[in-house]
């Protein structure tokens, strides 16, 4: 496989971002951005702006709770710091008992959950342009999930923070796209891992080495 014509960060070997002591790559992303640009997002993250709150709060989980909390006790303490009561969830019907537990989770902790189920409005997948052949199963109806729905419903509740339970891949984006509140990820689908997609990435070499072969990601 050849080299990157545009190498990013994924091809550094220094992460001099990170290790200060390490010289940076030619190609480094940091050294290439302008000082006024990364000034102005250093200022977005200290003005006390929705930003700043954001940003300090999400390092102030990291810094106290490092290691030590599950990411549903880290959501719970991103919210707390940032102000949050009205919590929304966008969960996958796939997902919904998972969404019960986190809303009782959520209201033990004082919040208040809103939850909307991903087949919100009950449309038919013909009903957005998808050929019937290309349903799960085919011939009978097939509710297609809604994101847009879903963000402009929590929008109409005015949730301070919404939490993604399973949102299929590309839903998701349309979600947090349409999303007036901030959006943070709470369960990341994969049907065939389990809901852990990183397994994928650890057994690439083994189980999972299909992923590695080229002509076949071509055709996906």
């Amino acid at each position: 496989m050849s080299k990157p014509t545009e190498p990013t960060c994924a091809d550094c070997g220094q992460l001099a971002c990170h290790r200060p002591e390490r010289p940076a790559p030619d190609f480094c992303l940091g050294d290439a951005t302008p000082p006024a640009v990364l000034d102005g997002t250093v200022t977005a993250y200290r003005d006390g702006g929705p930003d700043a709150v954001l940003a300090r709060a999400a390092a102030e989980v990291e810094g106290l709770y490092y290691g030590k909390l599950t990411r549903v006790e880290e959501t719970l303490a991103f919210a707390r710091r940032i102000g949050a009561q009205r919590i929304g969830i966008a969960t996958c019907v796939g997902l919904i008992e998972e969404t019960r537990l986190f809303a009782t989770i959520l209201r033990r902790g004082g919040f208040t959950p809103l939850t909307v189920c991903c087949k919100v409005g009950g449309t038919d997948k013909t009903e957005i342009g998808l050929p019937d052949e290309l349903k799960i199963a085919p011939g009978g109806y097939e509710a297609c999930c809604n994101p847009i729905l879903q963000a402009q419903t929590l929008n109409a509740k005015a949730t301070d923070l919404n939490v993604i339970v399973g949102l299929c891949v590309g839903h998701d984006a349309l979600f947090c796209k349409h999303s007036d509140a901030p959006v943070t990820t709470l369960i990341t689908k994969d049907r065939v891992l389990g809901h852990n997609p990183v397994a994928a990435l650890y057994t690439a070499k083994s189980y999972s080495r299909r992923i590695m072969d080229e002509e076949r990601l071509k055709g996906l």
